[in-house]
């Protein structure tokens, strides 16, 4: 079954808003919350936590939030430390995401083709 490239990229972006909210309301230490805020890190979400699952649960996910979250993550960017309002962090992940999965359409064909 072939999966047009808009329909992939459309359910990607609503797959990566889902676990973001997800492994945030679950893992995350301020509460329930759609983006990662301080004092949450934005990768380890419930790293530091004294609860064994959310720490087991944080380590086994931070490979899948290193990809997702990518350039947002990096030390030299300060994106998140300044607190800017959701709908640019929204932005910036859809934008992030579309070209994510615009790369993954593209290498999940060639492997259907070959």
């Amino acid at each position: 079954m072939e999966v047009s490239r808009k329909k992939f990229i459309i359910l990607f972006i609503i797959c990566g808003f889902v676990f973001l909210f997800i492994t945030t309301t679950l893992l995350g230490t301020t509460g329930p919350r759609g983006f990662p805020q301080p004092p949450d890190s934005v990768l380890r979400t419930g790293g530091d936590s004294p609860l064994a699952w959310k720490r087991a649960v944080s380590t086994a996910i931070l490979p899948i939030k290193v990809v997702l979250i990518g350039p947002l993550a990096l030390p030299q960017v300060d994106f998140l430390k300044e607190d800017p309002p959701p709908p640019f962090i929204a932005l910036f992940f859809i934008i992030y995401w579309t070209i994510l999965a615009s790369i993954l359409h593209y290498f999940i064909g060639k492997l259907k083709r070959s």
